[in-house]
């Protein structure tokens, strides 16, 4: 009971700064786009979002640990399931092609250097790990209904 206690305290003074930095920099808007005051605003209130995300995945991260250290059957299915993800990307990097496609305006994109061999074989591994992982979707759900029958 103390525990969620202090977890409702904790989220009400989030909520009280979120809404604290909004706020200023609602009020602080200007049609002026060098406005000082107004750039500050739109950094603090970006720098809060990212100690929020930083904080909110450590909390996930370390709840998970902690799941996995006291739990050791969901250990073993969750690291059984991330060493699945791990091949299907070693499988898809392996599978990609690092040739640049050719399309209408793809001198442009490799001029500016967004388009080098390196970026076209992560796409392309990328493209791959998807149509992996959506065939063996496909085939668990053949499965799964191919061994109901039989049940």
């Amino acid at each position: 009971m103390k525990f969620t206690k202090i977890i409702t305290i904790i989220l009400w003074i989030i909520l009280a700064i979120s809404a604290v930095l909004v706020v200023s920099m609602i009020a602080n808007i200007s049609d002026a786009e060098t406005d000082p005051a107004m750039n500050s605003w739109i950094n603090n209130n970006i720098i809060w979002t990212y100690v929020l995300l930083a904080v909110s995945a450590g909390i996930a991260i370390l709840s998970e640990v902690f799941h996995m250290v006291s739990d050791i059957r969901a250990a073993k299915k969750g690291l059984f399931a991330l060493g699945a993800i791990v091949i299907v990307g070693i499988l898809a990097y392996t599978l990609a092609s690092d040739e640049i496609p050719q399309f209408i305006g793809v001198d442009k994109f490799i001029a500016s250097g967004a388009l080098t061999p390196s970026i076209a074989k992560m796409v392309d591994a990328g493209l791959i790990a998807t149509y992996l992982l959506s065939g063996i979707a496909v085939l668990s759900l053949i499965w799964s209904s191919i061994s109901n029958v039989f049940k």
